[in-house]
C-alpha cells in the first residue's frame, strides 16, 4: 500500500520549528524566511487536520499533539539522512589496486597514505611497487595497466598506476605530480667528522654510494654527472658501493655510510626529521616525471575519483610548501 504522506518540506520546516520554537530561527536554518516556514505549518496542520503549534502574541508553544508527534517526525528525517548516507558510502566503497615504482611507494606515498585513510575509510588499497612503472631508456611505456574485467560486481573495484616517465599513455588520463631533482645528501654527522664536507671537492674523501636500481645512464642520475656539474675532477665517479635498490642507498645514506644522490621530493621526510642533509646547491635534472596513470574504462569510477582528487591535492601541497 503507498504511504500517504505530507510534503516533505512542511516535515522538515515542523522539526525545525518545535526544536526552535521559533519559525524565525527555522527559516534561518533551512536558508528560508519566516513567512515561507509559517506558510508551510500551516498547510501541514491542514492536511492533518489539528494544530500543531500556539501562536502568542511573541513566541509559539507545541500543542499536545505536536509534542507527541515531534520525535517519530525527527526519527523519520533521521532515517532518511543515514539512508542516503549510507548510499553515498556504498557508491564509494570499493577496492582500488595501485602500482608505482618502488621508491615512490616506500619514500613517498607511504608516508602521505594516513590521509587517504581517514579521508575514505570505505576504500580498500591494494599497493604493489613494480620496476615497470618505470618507463624504458626509449621513452616506451612498460605494462599500463588495464580497465579490470567489466561484470557484476567489479564496479567498485578499478587498477591504475604511478609511473616514471614523459607522460605517454595511450588510453589513459595522465596528470603529472612531481618531477624529481637529484641532489648529494648525507648523514648530518659526516659533514663534522675527520674528513668534514664543506666544498665539492671534499667529496674525494668520502665514500660514494651508486643506485644502479636503473641501468639505463640516460635516466639514472650519476656522480660522473654531479662532479662535472660541480667542477670537481681527479675523483673516481665510479669508486664506492653499488645498490640495487635505491632503498638501501638511502638506507645506507642515513646511517652514515657514505654521500648518495637522492631524488629531494622522496626525502622530505628524512630532512625535516634531520636524518639527512642536502650537500650544497648542486642538482640534476630529468625530463621525466611522476605521473598518475587512469585507464580511460575506470576513470569514472568513485574510487578512483576520490583517489586522484586526494593525490593530486597532495602533490599540490607539497609543490606549496617547497615554492613557499
Amino acid at each position: 500500500m503507498p504511504y500517504r504522506l505530507p510534503p516533505l518540506n512542511s516535515l522538515r520546516a515542523f522539526e525545525a520549528a518545535a526544536r526552535h520554537l521559533s519559525f524565525k530561527l527555522a527559516g534561518e536554518e533551512l536558508s528560508v524566511t519566516p513567512t515561507a516556514i509559517s506558510h508551510q505549518i500551516r498547510s501541514l496542520e491542514d492536511a492533518l487536520g489539528f494544530p500543531l503549534f500556539h501562536r502568542l502574541t511573541r513566541a509559539i508553544e507545541l500543542t499536545a499533539k505536536g509534542r507527541a508527534m515531534l520525535p517519530k517526525v525527527r526519527e523519520g528525517l533521521d532515517a532518511f539522512a543515514a539512508a542516503i548516507e549510507s548510499t553515498r558510502c556504498d557508491e564509494q566503497s570499493g577496492r582500488l589496486h595501485v602500482s608505482s615504482p618502488p621508491t615512490f611507494l616506500s619514500r613517498w606515498l607511504i608516508r602521505h597514505l594516513p590521509g587517504f585513510a581517514v579521508r575514505h575509510p570505505e576504500i580498500q588499497l591494494h599497493m604493489a611497487a613494480s620496476l615497470g612503472m618505470i618507463d624504458l631508456p626509449d621513452g616506451s611505456a612498460g605494462t599500463v595497466p588495464e580497465a579490470l574485467p567489466e561484470h557484476p560486481g567489479r564496479e567498485d573495484e578499478a587498477e591504475i598506476s604511478i609511473r616514471f616517465g614523459r607522460g605517454s599513455y595511450p588510453g589513459c588520463q595522465v596528470e603529472r605530480l612531481f618531477s624529481p631533482v637529484y641532489a648529494a645528501v648525507c648523514s648530518p654527522r659526516l659533514l663534522f667528522g675527520t674528513q668534514a664536507l664543506k666544498v665539492p671537492g671534499d667529496l674525494a674523501h668520502q665514500v660514494l654510494l651508486h643506485d644502479d636500481t636503473i641501468p639505463e645512464l640516460m635516466v639514472r642520475p650519476t656522480w660522473a654527472e654531479w662532479l662535472a656539474l660541480a667542477g670537481v675532477s681527479g675523483v673516481d665517479s665510479d669508486a664506492g658501493m653499488h645498490f640495487s635498490d635505491s632503498g638501501l642507498v638511502l638506507s645506507a645514506a642515513i646511517d652514515g655510510v657514505g654521500i648518495a644522490l637522492a631524488s629531494t621530493p622522496l626525502i622530505e621526510a628524512e630532512v625535516a626529521a634531520g636524518r639527512l642533509v642536502v650537500l650544497f646547491d648542486i642538482v640534476i635534472r630529468r625530463p621525466q616525471s611522476y605521473f598518475l596513470v587512469i585507464p580511460d574504462a575506470v576513470a569514472g569510477r568513485p574510487v578512483v575519483r576520490a583517489f586522484r582528487a586526494w593525490l593530486l591535492e597532495e602533490a599540490g601541497r607539497m609543490a606549496a610548501a617547497q615554492a613557499g
